[in-house]
């Protein structure tokens, strides 16, 4: 598996492990705050303990966070269920006023098509401990510990 947080994603865009680019801003200003995102597909390695429609408030810290495709990538990622979190409301309501960047469908993170490269703009790395006063990220990461853990059993039981 492979995540690409923030400057990763972008990373991973510029190398075509994912489809798409990230372009500045709509307000072409850095946006450093807490968002939403709602977990759209809760059956990845990196979304597995999450509850499809979760909504997740987790950090972003960007310039450079508008993600944008062509409407044919686009479809595709539609059709593949390959948008795994949108930007939303506290409620999970994906609307254009809960987009911090001005990304294309609300897109905060997406995943290849084989399913095991992520990447996402906002910072769940900087919401997994309790002591920094937001946990929310962390369910990732536990997702991401538990598909390997099953990969691994499965490897050992084949």
């Amino acid at each position: 598996m492979v995540l690409g947080i923030c400057n990763g994603f972008q990373i991973l865009l510029e190398a075509g492990l994912l489809p798409g680019a990230m372009l500045r801003n709509k307000s072409l200003s850095f946006i450093c705050k807490d968002v939403h995102i709602k977990v759209e597909n809760a059956a990845t390695p990196f979304t597995g303990l999450c509850e499809s429609g979760q909504v997740l408030k987790v950090p972003i810290a960007h310039a450079d966070g508008n993600y944008y495709t062509d409407p044919v990538t686009l479809a595709a990622l539609q059709a593949n269920a390959q948008i795994i979190f949108r930007y939303c409301t506290t409620d999970g309501k994906v609307t254009l006023d809960a987009n911090p960047n001005g990304s294309l469908d609300n897109i905060a993170g997406i995943r290849n098509a084989e399913g095991n490269v992520l990447g996402l703009m906002p910072h769940p790395e900087r919401c997994a401990e309790d002591v920094l006063g937001n946990d929310d990220g962390r369910v990732i990461f536990l997702s991401m510990l538990d598909a390997l853990k099953k990969a691994k059993l499965k490897t050992v039981v084949a």
